[in-house]
């Protein structure tokens, strides 16, 4: 049981954001130090004869763990795609609604339509509040950090009297721009991150080539202390791969 724990101890690890170094060059090192000492461990364990059937399980736990929070991080990072998304579209929005002539309490109130986020900021105008405060918590959320941007156009409006669409019309112009270097960037990765699933997937066609050839490949990995120790490494430096390659994506996108 204790090897087995290990095993899971190895993917968080690498999973985990170190909490007592800085995240520099040698954190990433530290960790894969730790990483590997946890899967010595869980070889020098299991075989000298932790229980097969509890290992498997904590083995396999840990694995289904590691992969839902790289799941959760992939998910976070769409989440985060779409709400700038949404962002630019209400920056537009804005700015072609105000060019047109519409009242800044009407453009607010069509661009709450569009993002629910931003009806804290139309209710602010419309009961006499701080609008560009209103804005910046709507950016504080993951993702809309460009409200900051339309809440400094708004009070640079407010002050100066200068035309408030011409202003939204750059300040969309900015974050447009910042999109396309931003999907440019994750085109860039994007081989980058297909290569680690395909090498991450390559242990399967082995399990089909041996099974096909009259082994039992199945059998030796989830029925004995030795073929446990070798599953664990592998799932945990399968985990640690696809780890590694997002926080490097993560790092390039920041």
């Amino acid at each position: 049981m204790t090897a087995a724990a290990l095993a899971a101890a190895a993917a968080w690890v690498w999973l985990r954001p170190c909490p007592t170094i800085p995240l520099n060059r040698g954190a990433p090192r530290l960790r894969a130090i730790c990483a590997l000492a946890a899967a010595g461990l869980v070889l020098s364990g299991v075989s000298a004869g932790a229980a097969a059937p509890s290992a498997l399980a904590v083995v396999l736990a840990g694995t289904a763990w590691g992969g839902l929070r790289l799941w959760r991080r992939r998910a976070l990072a769409r989440g985060i795609a779409e709400t700038q998304e949404r962002v630019l579209e209400c920056c537009d929005l804005l700015a072609s609604e105000l060019a047109a002539g519409q009242a800044p309490d009407s453009a607010l109130a069509r661009a709450a339509e569009t993002w629910p986020a931003l009806a804290p900021a139309w209710l602010s105008h419309a009961y006499g509040g701080d609008v560009p405060s209103a804005l910046r918590r709507a950016g504080a959320e993951p993702g809309a950090e460009g409200m900051t941007l339309v809440a400094a156009a708004w009070h640079v409006s407010h002050q100066t009297g200068h035309g408030l669409s011409d202003a939204l019309a750059r300040v969309a112009q900015s974050l447009r721009e910042a999109r396309a270097t931003d999907r440019l960037v994750r085109g860039e990765l994007a081989s980058a991150r297909a290569t680690a699933r395909l090498v991450a997937a390559l242990p399967l066609v082995g399990l089909v080539i041996g099974s096909g050839s009259g082994g039992d490949p199945l059998g030796f990995l989830l029925g004995t202390p030795l073929g446990i120790a070798c599953l664990a490494g592998g799932l945990a430096l399968g985990l640690a791969g696809l780890a590694w390659i997002e926080r490097i994506a993560a790092g390039i996108g920041r």
